[in-house]
C-alpha cells in the first residue's frame, strides 16, 4: 500500500495543476473535443462557450449558501462540543484516519454541504490533537467520505426524480426514493463504502520509520489564538445596539419562525428541493449559533471557504454549454450504450457518468446532459429507470474523488494544496470504484 500511495502522490506533485489551472484546460479541451469531434465550427463553440459561462449563476448561488451554511452548522458550539468529544477519545495516527473519514461519510451522507465542511473540520481536530497524523492524508481521508453524498439524503438525482413535476416526468414518470437511495441494495451498498473507505484510508498512513508530515506549527498556532468573536467586536452589550447585535431573543424569534414555515411547507406536500434545503440549514444555522452576531462571524468564516467554487463554476458552466450544444454527451454516452444490454446498461451507465462528471462536475446539470439519452436507453433496452438513474448518480460520486472542483473546500480549511492530497484520493477512487461497479452489476 505504501508504494502505491507514494506513486501517486509523486505523481499528482510533478503534473497535477492548480483546480483553476485544471479549469482552464478542461475547457480548452472540451473546444478541441467540440470542433473536432462533432465538427462544431470553432466560432461557434466559442458562443456556446461565451452564452453558457454565466447560465448557472442561480444554481452557483443555491451551492455557495449550502457550502457556507454547512460550515456555520459544523462550527456551530453544540456540533463543535460533539466533534470535540469525539476527537478526545482518539489516540492513534490510524484512529484519527479512520475517525475522519466516517464523520465526511456521515455528514455527507445527511447533506452533502455540511459533509464537504464538517470532514474537513473534524480532520483538523485530530490532527491538533493525535501526534504523529500524516496531515495531508488526513484531509484526504476526509474529503473522501463526501463520495457518501450519492448515496444519501441530498443525492441530486434520485431526489429529483422522486418530485412531482420535474424535468423528465414525461418519459420516465416519478421514482420514488424506495427505489433509489431507501431501496436495501443502495442501503448495503452506503454501508460497504462506511465500512471499508476508512480502513482502506487507514491502511495508507505512513508506517514508523516513514516520513509524516504533521499539521504545521503556524496553522497549529493560528487555530488555538483565533481572536475576539465578531459578538465582541461588533457591539457592545451595554448599549441598545449591542442588545440587539447580542440577542438570544431575536435569533429565537426568526429562527422559529422559519422552522414553522418548513413545517407548514411540508404539511401542505411541499417538495424537497435545493432552495428548502438551503431555507432550513440557514434557519437552524441561527437556532444553534444562538445570537445574530455570532452566526455573522460564522458566515463570514465560511465564506473563505467556497472563493474558488465562485471563481471556477463560471467556467464549468461554459464547459457544460459546449458539451450540451454541440453534442459531445450523447457522443460519450453513446459509446457505451451502444453495445449496453438491459443488465449491463447501469454498469455503462455509471462508467460514462464518471467520464461526463470531469465536464459536468454538478449532479443536477449532470442529469440535464446525460439523463435524456440514458432515459431512452433503458426504454430501448427494457432496463429498469430507477437502477439507470442512480448509476449516473454512483458515478458522479465515484467521480467527485478525483474532481478538483469539489475538493476546494478541503483546500481552503486546510491551506494545502491539491498535488499535496490528490494521491490519497485516487486510490481511494479505485476502491469506492469497485463497490459501485458491484453495485451495478448485482442490483437485484
Amino acid at each position: 500500500m505504501s508504494k502505491i500511495t507514494a506513486f501517486f502522490t509523486e505523481l499528482m506533485r510533478k503534473y497535477l495543476p492548480d483546480p483553476f489551472v485544471f479549469a482552464i484546460l478542461l475547457t480548452l479541451l472540451t473546444m478541441v473535443l467540440a470542433f473536432a469531434v462533432e465538427s462544431r465550427p470553432i466560432n461557434l463553440v466559442v458562443q456556446d462557450w461565451g452564452k453558457g459561462f454565466w447560465s448557472l449563476l442561480a444554481f452557483t448561488t443555491q451551492m455557495a449558501v449550502i457550502l457556507v451554511m454547512g460550515y456555520v452548522l459544523a462550527a456551530a458550539p453544540v456540533v463543535d462540543r460533539f466533534l470535540n468529544r469525539i476527537a478526545g477519545m482518539v489516540h492513534t495516527p490510524r484512529g484519527a484516519i479512520i475517525m475522519a473519514t466516517v464523520v465526511g461519510c456521515v455528514g455527507s451522507y445527511l447533506n452533502w454541504g455540511f459533509g464537504l465542511v464538517i470532514g474537513g473540520i473534524m480532520a483538523k481536530k485530530l490532527a491538533l490533537r493525535v501526534k504523529g497524523v500524516h496531515y495531508p492524508l488526513i484531509i484526504a481521508s476526509a474529503y473522501t467520505g463526501f463520495t457518501m453524498y450519492s448515496l444519501g439524503l441530498s443525492a441530486t438525482i434520485p431526489v429529483l426524480i422522486s418530485t412531482k413535476g420535474h424535468s423528465f416526468e414525461k418519459q420516465m414518470g416519478i421514482i420514488p426514493l424506495s427505489e433509489t437511495i431507501f431501496s436495501p441494495h443502495i442501503l448495503l451498498t452506503a454501508l460497504a463504502v462506511l465500512i471499508v473507505l476508512p480502513l482502506i484510508n487507514a491502511a495508507m498512513h505512513p508506517k514508523a520509520g516513514e516520513k509524516v508530515t504533521e499539521i504545521s506549527a503556524e496553522l497549529a498556532s493560528n487555530e488555538e489564538s483565533k481572536g475576539p468573536s465578531a459578538a465582541n467586536l461588533l457591539g457592545d452589550e451595554k448599549t441598545f445596539a449591542g442588545r440587539l447585535n447580542n440577542s438570544r431573543i431575536l435569533s429565537w424569534l426568526i429562527g422559529l419562525t422559519g422552522m414553522a414555515f418548513v413545517a407548514m411547507h411540508f404539511m401542505q406536500n411541499g417538495s424537497l428541493d435545493l432552495n428548502m434545503i438551503n431555507f432550513f440549514i440557514l434557519f437552524l444555522g441561527i437556532l444553534l449559533l444562538g445570537t445574530p452576531m455570532k452566526y455573522v462571524e460564522k458566515v463570514n468564516e465560511g465564506v473563505k471557504t467556497i472563493g474558488g467554487i465562485i471563481l471556477q463554476f463560471p467556467f464549468y458552466a461554459g464547459i457544460m454549454a459546449i458539451m450540451h450544444a454541440s453534442g459531445l454527451v450523447e457522443s460519450i454516452a453513446h459509446v457505451f450504450v451502444s453495445f449496453s444490454t438491459a443488465y449491463t446498461l447501469p454498469l455503462w451507465g455509471l462508467v460514462s457518468s464518471f467520464f461526463i462528471n470531469f465536464f459536468a462536475p454538478s449532479g443536477g446539470g449532470h442529469w440535464v446532459l446525460q439523463g435524456p439519452f440514458m432515459i431512452e436507453a433503458a426504454k430501448t433496452l427494457g432496463a429498469s429507470q430507477a437502477h439507470t438513474a442512480m448509476s449516473v448518480m454512483l458515478g458522479n460520486g465515484w467521480n467527485d474523488l478525483v474532481q478538483p472542483f469539489w475538493i476546494l473546500p478541503a483546500l481552503a480549511l486546510s491551506k494545502l494544496k491539491l498535488k499535496d492530497i490528490m494521491g490519497y484520493t485516487v486510490v481511494s477512487m479505485f476502491v469506492v470504484g469497485a463497490i459501485y461497479i458491484g453495485s451495478s452489476l448485482f442490483w437485484p
